[in-house]
């Protein structure tokens, strides 16, 4: 790795790093260039090529190949703090998305090299799996430094590069990290979106069976594909839902042509800011509609936009499976799944909208409703994929929202 004259501790730290891998005399095979010229050689897997997007961290233990499906990391390269990912495989069941098109992540930046899979359900190791989606990945390199970097400097635009013969156009490389504009303004959106509206009936995975299907919905809920994962229409499913998902670019007039009884913004990625020139505009009729309305992740960004708040960058986000939430509602504490690196300042809120949970890492808000009416909408990821399923209840808080309204409609 080559640094800078005056390198800050962290980076220093990953130029003084020892060799983690077998690989430690050998010629790098990928490298993994930052926007200020930092180089970070590794040993290449998965895909060739080259990619250029955000560095950011996951803290996650478990459930890489539901982290390296979500479309809500369009546009980043992440970094896997916990050593060892790859030894247990891939399947063809933890997946959070369908697609195959190259719009969500760009690559993945790991510890160890991957190793062989030691598991019942794995159906294909992760190297060639990650060579099928066309994923970029770099093996032995010091993720502990290259956190502590992030931390300290926040996510880095970069390149990720692999080639197979080990050779590379390194100045080449540093310009196109550099010139990369970053996340701030980006509508990301549109690339990970559905091209088309679908049915879905499928229920949450179950030990020895499988996924189910709801055969008795009680509810129509129309959900806005902002780029959604699988888990949630399964949680929306097993509470009792059928479900109806259009493009991020419907309009509040086309869903509510659809009669539904609830409306579902889901998780995503990019800045919601950009999402929201369009998005914005027909949340606020969805929600003077007086319809139930939840959103997650994105869909909670762009809800706050649309109830008169704003939204800032983050100066290293929230990736990781272990994220500490205070519900005011509840007043309980709940160990979350988290994937964002934009926030809803809760100081830009208005009076009609109340915060309902925050942080306890940094404080950043994390939930809000609307008040007086059936909207509200989390930070974090209640249906996990990976992680604890502490939050599982908000489904059910929304379905109980339609049975609510329902009733008041048909009395």
């Amino acid at each position: 790795m080559n640094d800078t004259n005056e390198a800050p501790a962290a980076e220093a730290a990953i130029s003084r790093a020892p060799s983690v891998a077998d690989w430690a005399d050998e010629a790098p095979t990928a490298l993994l260039v930052l926007a200020d010229g930092t180089v970070i050689e590794g040993k290449g897997a998965g895909a060739t090529g080259i990619a250029v997007g955000e560095v950011c961290f996951n803290t996650a233990m478990t459930g890489y190949q539901e982290i390296l499906t979500d479309p809500s990391y369009a546009g980043q390269i992440i970094t896997f703090t916990f050593p060892h990912i790859g030894n247990v495989g891939t399947n063809t069941e933890d997946m959070e998305t369908a697609s195959l098109a190259p719009g969500g992540v760009r690559g993945c930046v790991l510890r160890a090299p991957i190793t062989k899979p030691s598991n019942w359900r794995a159906a294909q190791d992760l190297d060639s799996w990650l060579k099928a989606r066309g994923i970029i990945a770099i093996t032995g390199v010091d993720t502990r430094a290259l956190t502590a970097l992030i931390r300290e400097k926040g996510m880095p635009n970069a390149v990720i590069a692999h080639a197979a013969d080990g050779k590379f156009d390194l100045p080449a490389l540093k310009r196109e990290a550099a010139a990369w504009p970053g996340m701030i303004g980006l509508d990301l959106a549109k690339d990970v979106t559905c091209g088309q509206s679908y049915t879905w009936d499928e229920t949450e995975w179950q030990w020895g069976q499988g996924y189910g299907r709801q055969e008795a919905p009680r509810f129509h809920v129309v959900a806005i594909d902002y780029g959604l994962k699988l888990n949630i229409l399964r949680e929306l499913a097993t509470a009792g839902c059928r479900l109806t998902i259009v493009p991020a670019t419907a309009t509040a007039q086309e869903i509510l042509e659809r009669k539904p009884d609830g409306v579902f913004l889901s998780n995503g990625p990019g800045d919601p800011a950009a999402t929201g020139v369009y998005a914005v505009p027909e949340i606020k009729m969805l929600v003077a509609s007086g319809l139930p309305v939840f959103g997650i992740c994105l869909g909670h960004q762009i809800l706050g936009l649309a109830l008169g708040g704003t939204t800032a960058k983050m100066h290293q986000g929230h990736h990781g499976a272990n994220h500490p939430v205070k519900d005011f509602t509840t007043h309980k504490v709940e160990i979350t799944s988290m994937n964002h690196g934009f926030a809803v300042d809760r100081a830009s809120l208005p009076e009609t909208v109340e915060e309902t949970h925050v942080s306890l890492f940094d404080g950043s808000n994390c939930g809000l409703k609307l008040k007086g009416k059936p909207v509200f909408s989390v930070q974090y990821h209640p249906e996990a994929s990976p992680g604890p399923q502490d939050s599982h209840h908000l489904f059910v808080r929304f379905v109980e929202m339609m049975a609510q309204r329902k009733g008041e409609a048909s009395g």
